[in-house]
């Protein structure tokens, strides 16, 4: 055998014997790296399917929450970390958001991160403080046009989801009121509670509790039909907003060169843990749809909602940070 095919043989035998890179995985714990705050939708869906992830997969889910910088903190951390599937991210629409409301974002959506699984789809809801003198959507319009610019509406940062909600209801409804963003739903929450901002926009989940508890009054839904969980909350489309939408999505991605084997082994099983009858359940009653799907499937919808964003950001004249 000629030299150069002898040592063709050896490397491709090596190449051959070399186990894939998700054979063995997961030998250590892995982080789920949650950009907000403690206590949001967010953190909510990173610890549901972390734990049942952890008893699949046999190695400790550690949720991480690393807020700030509009979701920016918590994805650089990612972004920059090894790929090789032990650190991941929690994301959401502020990646897509992002792609348009910063001038230089420290990181690009697309480029830098690869779609691991879509975990669940849900809507925002616009509640007021019970001191806020209005029932139904009409008249917390009319209350804002009377007093523009004194009404409030806290958020769980800087372009996400609920961030853009408010604006896009502030461009249809043609009212002023102002953004006070936060690092995380449980801080926007703890002073809309206690009467610090007048209303929030956010997920059903974390805002459940406290509209039963008559803590918050729920005035519409940002989906396009009501939600089970709390049916007698009419849509926006219903209280007289004519078109309105504004969703909430979570779903883990990796850094972007992270071995494929690892990316369908995590999706395979998140897929498997979204399908169980008890997380199903328990993510219905909370106002949360489980998506699933293949990491295309992610990424094409990924795709439509930075596109998406940059027209809300364009229509309501958002200055870029």
């Amino acid at each position: 055998m000629k030299p150069c095919n002898l040592l063709l043989t050896i490397l491709t035998a090596s190449l051959l014997a070399m186990p894939a890179a998700g054979q063995n995985y997961p030998t250590k714990p892995i982080r789920v790296i949650v950009p907000y705050a403690a206590g949001g939708n967010t953190d909510i869906t990173a610890r549901a399917v972390g734990a049942k992830l952890s008893k699949v997969l046999g190695k400790q889910i550690v949720v991480e929450n690393r807020p700030g910088a509009g979701t920016n903190i918590g994805t650089e951390l990612v972004v920059r970390a090894p790929a090789d599937g032990y650190t991941l991210l929690m994301g959401g629409a502020a990646n897509a958001v992002n792609m348009s409301l910063f001038a230089k974002p420290p990181y690009n959506t697309q480029r830098d991160l690869a779609p691991v699984a879509w975990c669940v789809q849900g809507a925002n809801v616009l509640s007021v403080h019970p001191s806020v003198p209005v029932t139904t959507l009409r008249q917390l319009i009319a209350l804002a046009k009377a007093r523009p610019g004194e009404l409030n509406f806290a958020s769980s940062g800087i372009g996400g989801s609920n961030h853009m909600g408010g604006e896009l209801f502030k461009v249809m409804a043609g009212i002023n009121i102002v953004h006070v963003p936060y690092k995380g739903n449980s801080p926007a929450l703890t002073d809309a509670i206690g009467g610090h901002v007048e209303m929030i926009i956010s997920g059903v989940p974390a805002l459940l509790p406290h509209i039963r508890s008559g803590k918050l009054r729920a005035i519409a839904i940002g989906s396009l039909k009501r939600f089970a969980a709390i049916p007698e909350v009419p849509t926006f489309d219903e209280a007289g907003l004519r078109g309105y939408q504004a969703t909430n999505w979570f779903g883990l991605m990796a850094p972007v060169k992270t071995p494929r084997d690892i990316i369908a082994l995590l999706n395979s099983e998140v897929d498997k843990i979204l399908a169980s009858p008890d997380l199903q359940k328990r993510f219905l009653n909370s106002g949360l749809e489980p998506r699933g799907g293949s990491p295309e499937r992610f990424q094409k919808f990924i795709q439509e909602e930075i596109e998406k964003y940059a027209r809300v950001i364009k229509l309501a004249k958002l200055k870029q940070f």
